[in-house]
């Protein structure tokens, strides 16, 4: 399934602001210059700027455009709907707000261990296969926020699942709390396409310190963002990279690198290794995810302690507002949370890095509870 001729989409999420509401004016200039250059790609999603994302599109896109000029993608977000009986509902309203009378993709929005079951009881999968049957849904997919086990049990329960959305950048790759590349090889195992998000992690990977900096002085004059946009699109199996852009002139600067996409040099990929390596000597934490501490002996209160580090040092070090998610609706949901610590020094006592685990916990309770 291809979703479109280019990799690059509109992610519709973070868009240009003017006193307080939606910049339209701006915005139809933004939705002008990216058709023109070939790209197609709308995502959006009814809690985007307090619903308004979806007018807007209705606005600058849908009622300016013929429908076959775009592709836009919507989602099922857990807060609207209670019961199977809201969905048809809510979802009919999604297609007036956005001026469209189908969706070419539908997804189940933000899945994780904490919101599936909500899915399942309430048939959501179910609804939007019979509405993908009617016409109105061309694909039925989900977005997806937790580990590759999730995922995998996912997959495994509704085979019907045409594309999956995920979070993936050159930073979370490796990270043990979001663990992008492992829900990767997941989709690939399964033939899913994958659509990535935060591929600038929130724009943490255009504002970059001083020595990652220097990494990427030293090549040939991209942008920071084209490299960890580049990354995202470098790897098989992925069909769409989204960027939230909120000005002119991140627009233009995507479409410099996406329009005729190159893939990723050896010279490039080594300097994204030694920007990666860069962030990693920013932990505050010096946790080296090898579990010891949690399966070598086992935990009383069940706390996942080297995936709240990770959530800690990746806030720390890029501000990234997603660790509050993962560490409230993902991983702390079927695990103890820092503050559940009762002391007992178990994992101390097997930590190779002799880390003081007791107290940085309670600094992680600290920043996150």
């Amino acid at each position: 399934m291809k979703l479109s001729d280019k990799k690059f989409g509109f992610g519709c999420m973070r868009l240009p602001m003017k006193d307080g509401k939606i910049d339209t004016a701006l915005f139809s200039k933004m939705v002008d210059k990216f058709i023109e250059n070939g790209f197609t790609y709308f995502d959006t999603a009814h809690g985007y700027h307090n619903g308004l994302s979806e007018t807007a599109l209705k606005e600058c896109l849908t009622s300016r455009y013929p429908r076959d000029a775009y592709t836009i993608t919507n989602k099922l977000t857990d807060p609207y709907f209670k019961t199977r009986e809201d969905i048809r509902p809510f979802f009919e309203k999604q297609l007036e707000w956005c001026g469209v009378d189908y969706f070419d993709y539908y997804l189940m929005h933000a899945q994780g261990a904490d919101n599936y079951p909500k899915f399942k009881k309430c048939k959501a999968y179910e609804t939007a296969f019979e509405l993908k049957a009617e016409g109105k849904i061309k694909h039925v997919g989900i977005s997806f926020h937790d580990t590759a086990d999730v995922l995998r049990q996912i997959l495994e329960e509704y085979p019907q699942i045409e594309v999956v959305e995920i979070q993936f950048n050159y930073v979370d790759y490796d990270d043990a709390a979001v663990q992008s590349r492992e829900c990767y090889e997941v989709c690939c195992e399964y033939g899913k396409p994958v659509i990535v998000m935060e591929p600038v992690k929130g724009g943490s990977l255009v504002s970059l310190p001083a020595d990652a900096q220097t990494v990427f002085d030293n090549l040939n004059g991209g942008s920071n963002a084209s490299y960890a946009i580049r990354f995202a699109a470098d790897f098989d199996g992925v069909e769409m990279v989204l960027s939230g852009m909120s000005n002119m002139e991140q627009l233009e600067d995507n479409i410099s690198f996406m329009k005729d996409f190159k893939h990723l040099t050896d010279e490039e990929k080594a300097a994204i290794k030694r920007v990666c390596d860069v962030f990693k000597n920013l932990n505050i934490i010096p946790c080296t995810a090898c579990r010891y501490c949690i399966e070598e002996n086992e935990c009383p209160k069940s706390i996942r302690i080297p995936d709240l580090f990770a959530c800690y040092n990746t806030k720390t070090a890029f501000h990234d507002w997603n660790q509050d998610f993962y560490y409230n609706s993902v991983i702390t949901t079927v695990s103890g949370k820092a503050s559940d610590c009762i002391k007992c020094g178990k994992c101390e006592k097997v930590c190779p890095q002799h880390l003081e685990i007791r107290s940085l916990l309670d600094d992680v309770a600290k920043e996150f509870e």
